[in-house]
């Protein structure tokens, strides 16, 4: 199968596309380019869906009752305040429908490439702030956006952001509570930070109904497959997404899998421990390299800025080492200057550290 340029894809992971590119079969590469657990999927996982197997002759409860109250324990709620989705890309979806009815959604780019999707669905109006990379010292800083008229606008935020990892303070957050009609948080990425280091604003969600909160249980713990992710927000709004989506978005063996993820403290301790030596490791090797600079960051992943074009580096780190890192040519403020990696086990870490430094 040829490969053009317009079949490539918006988003990591997709190995189909990678082995046509490089002429080899999916299950030899190595991928970079998704940023999933690499200790995963946990046994407990595994586990509960070999348990509810028997399941999958029956509707699953369009409810979710048990997965609900079980995320309700989780982060101390009432499961009312909590709908399950068909992964955060749904329920991105309904969060595109509610800003449609807002004069405008301001984004800090380079934004998630799927918001666009989600916001373009509804024909919303997209106010752009860029971040600000110096490119001497490669720190991340925001400036303070001057937005006009922000009490009829929405906004959405990725904390940790991607693609760059910066770690949004949850008081520089605050203030956008009193000054945006709405305001959406995607978490996808915050578990893979230690619970005294999150930045979370879950617990204000009671207090403020502008308030949305996004969380994946898919990457943290690598089950992206089975898709799963919830919304934590007022009840009156998850309500009304619940009225206008299909039924039945989440598959029962998801649903069982979540459930017993939820509990697994073990493999999330082992996730915290494995992240912070992998991700030193993997930021010192990309640092030695001529022509790399990494961003330094709080995630799995990193973006590295390059002075060879990413797409080039993607498509010879592919031939000839069956290696598939993330270009980043879907977020147009970065372009052929940066690449983007998932931070992996140490020895393949190393795989890719020492292909890099072949090509440099």
């Amino acid at each position: 199968m040829q490969v053009t340029d317009r079949a490539r894809p918006t988003h990591g992971g997709n190995r189909l596309w990678a082995a046509s590119l490089a002429g080899i079969g999916q299950e030899q590469i190595l991928d970079f380019s998704a940023s999933i657990n690499p200790l995963g999927p946990p046994q407990s996982a595994i586990e509960a869906i070999q348990s509810h197997l028997t399941e999958l002759n029956h509707y699953p409860d369009p409810e979710y009752t048990l997965l609900r109250q079980a995320l309700g324990k989780f982060h101390q709620l009432s499961p009312e305040w909590i709908l399950a989705g068909n992964g955060v890309a749904e329920l991105l979806t309904w969060v595109g429908r509610d800003l449609s009815q807002l004069s405008a959604t301001v984004l800090f780019t380079p934004a998630f490439t799927d918001y666009y999707r989600a916001l373009k669905t509804f024909d919303c109006q997209v106010e752009k702030h860029p971040f600000l990379l110096d490119n001497q010292d490669l720190k991340l800083k925001i400036e303070s956006p001057q937005i006009i008229n922000s009490h009829t606008k929405g906004i959405l935020i990725n904390n940790p952001h991607n693609p760059t990892g910066y770690l949004f303070s949850r008081d520089s957050l605050l203030p956008y509570l009193e000054q945006f009609a709405l305001v959406v948080i995607d978490e996808a990425f915050m578990d893979f930070l230690s619970p005294e280091q999150q930045q979370s604003l879950i617990d204000l969600v009671p207090l403020h109904p502008n308030l949305v909160i996004l969380r994946s249980l898919t990457k943290f713990y690598s089950l992206p497959g089975l898709r799963l992710g919830y919304a934590i927000a007022h009840p009156d709004r998850l309500q009304r997404w619940q009225a206008w989506r299909d039924p039945w978005c989440v598959n029962a063996l998801a649903v069982a899998a979540g459930i017993a993820v939820l509990e697994d403290q073990e493999f999330q301790q082992q996730t915290w421990t494995w992240l912070a030596e992998a991700r030193s490791q993997l930021f010192t090797g990309l640092s030695q390299i001529t022509g790399l600079n990494p961003l330094p960051n709080v995630a799995n992943y990193l973006l590295v800025k390059t002075e060879v074009a990413g797409s080039l580096l993607q498509k010879e780190l592919l031939q000839d080492d069956k290696i598939l890192i993330r270009d980043c040519l879907s977020f147009p403020e970065l372009g052929d200057r940066y690449f983007r990696v998932a931070v992996r086990l140490e020895h393949e870490n190393q795989k890719l550290i020492n292909a890099l430094s072949k090509l440099s």
